[in-house]
């Protein structure tokens, strides 16, 4: 847990969301317990992936069934402090995918994540926040893909111009999604 919270210490912010959701999340380490798992109610840790292909013009989403809605790959941390571990996981078991690689070993953006109250698996899960660490990777856009049906139903290459047009969460869209297309777009 502490090499976690030294790997957000040290991540430079990319714009004033990143800034004032690093300050947060390092607060949270200060107020809350047990934020790695689930058993923290009002906030916990999970991970995200952007995942790219050579050119960079493409993204790796999901159609996830409880948003409906196209999305990035991504879950909790569920205990595990390595992040980086916990997001091959949930690459491997999202979308089939095994031969990825990441594009830098650090932390490739930061976010505090709302999310709504839904039911999961017949259960009622109340509204919480999510402690997102994202982690940029490559993968190969002819490596065969396959769904988790109880948590998606459908992946797809989606050009970077067209996410908008794809998913329905307009706030990730504007707030998350544009800003991770503009960082590949900086720095790769």
């Amino acid at each position: 847990m502490e090499n976690l919270k030294k790997e957000i210490e040290k991540y430079i912010p990319f714009n004033n969301q990143e800034k004032e959701d690093k300050k947060f999340i390092l607060e949270i380490f200060k107020s809350e317990k047990d934020i790695l798992t689930r058993n923290n109610k009002k906030c916990h840790f999970s991970v995200s992936a952007w995942i790219v292909n050579s050119d960079r013009k493409k993204v790796l989403m999901c159609y996830h069934n409880i948003y409906n809605s196209w999305a990035w790959l991504g879950g909790h941390a569920d205990g595990d402090s390595d992040l980086k571990r916990v997001i091959l996981k949930e690459i491997k078991e999202e979308s089939g995918l095994t031969k990825v690689k990441f594009l830098s070993e650090d932390v490739f953006s930061l976010e505090v994540l709302t999310v709504s109250g839904h039911i999961k698996k017949g259960n009622y899960v109340s509204s919480h926040l999510h402690l997102n660490l994202t982690f940029l990777i490559e993968a190969d856009i002819a490596d065969k893909l396959s769904i988790k049906p109880d948590e998606n139903s459908g992946l797809e290459w989606i050009d970077v111009e067209d996410i908008s047009k794809k998913s329905n969460e307009k706030w990730f869209v504007d707030n998350i999604y544009s800003k991770l297309i503009e960082k590949v777009k900086k720095y790769y």
